[in-house]
């Protein structure tokens, strides 16, 4: 269980003071934020899940949230964005889960565009970001992140893709100090989301995927290329055989 005085007393000082909702068991923290952000709840509000029984990630995956071994969290943000640059979202929780691993455990995380965090090629952490406008404005947002933290095993055919920092380090961690660290690095990449820095050239820096990456891209039937960096909106470029391509919501792969 999560020592939630010692995470509430950690965030006393940011956006999510006093703001963090804990379930035992839930079906989808993303699904109880979006009613939530549909009822007028602030921006900063965050719902923590020992267990998700219904838990999704990109493209209609579910995720795997086995009882208090990982982090399953949502956070309800209502950040200045349009249409235009709704993807930045993603982009920017890929970069705060990325630095909280970093920082905590010492692991070189990588980042698989949009926003799978990877250690040693194998996923790590997924984010779902689910958004809601009034004609081009975003209203509000739930950013899901699903993160393995003491995962000693994943079950078939699981196992060959994922992992966590337990198996990557060969020891357990604390959870309180894994999420509020995630937390604040989150809230620092809001704030500079909001003061408009180059997201799209952090982004880059932080993944290996973005330039002259190999990849194969599942959508519009398939097809195979070499990244070579990202539109003004954040989508990921290919260069195929048959020109350069803008990936819209395929999952792109290693491409041997």
């Amino acid at each position: 269980m999560y020592d939630l005085a010692a995470v509430q007393a950690a965030l006393r000082e940011t956006i999510f003071a006093d703001q963090v909702a804990y379930f035992p068991t839930i079906d989808s923290t993303n699904s109880y934020g979006l009613a939530q952000g549909q009822r007028g709840a602030p921006h900063g509000s965050v719902y923590l899940a020992g267990e998700q029984t219904a838990g999704r990630g990109r493209g209609g995956h579910q995720w795997h949230s086995r009882p208090e071994d990982g982090i399953y969290v949502s956070i309800l943000v209502r950040p200045s964005l349009n249409s235009e640059r709704a993807l930045w979202l993603s982009l920017i929780a890929g970069m705060a889960v990325k630095a909280a691993i970093e920082q905590v455990t010492g692991l070189a995380a990588d980042i698989r565009w949009p926003n799978d965090v990877l250690l040693d090629g194998k996923k790590c952490a997924g984010i779902l970001v689910e958004s809601v406008y009034v004609g081009e404005a975003m209203r509000y947002a739930v950013i899901g992140i699903g993160l393995n933290v003491n995962h000693e095993s994943f079950p078939e055919p699981l196992s060959q893709t994922a992992t966590s920092l337990r198996q990557q380090a060969g020891h357990p961690f604390g959870r309180e100090v894994l999420l509020t660290t995630l937390l604040r690095s989150l809230e620092s990449e809001l704030a500079g989301l909001e003061a408009d820095q180059d997201v799209l050239e952090r982004f880059t820096a932080a993944s290996s995927w973005v330039r002259n990456k190999r990849v194969s891209v599942a959508e519009d039937e398939g097809y195979t290329g070499v990244t070579c960096g990202l539109n003004p909106q954040g989508f990921l470029l290919v260069e195929t055989r048959d020109g350069i391509r803008t990936v819209r919501s395929g999952g792109v792969r290693p491409w041997e």
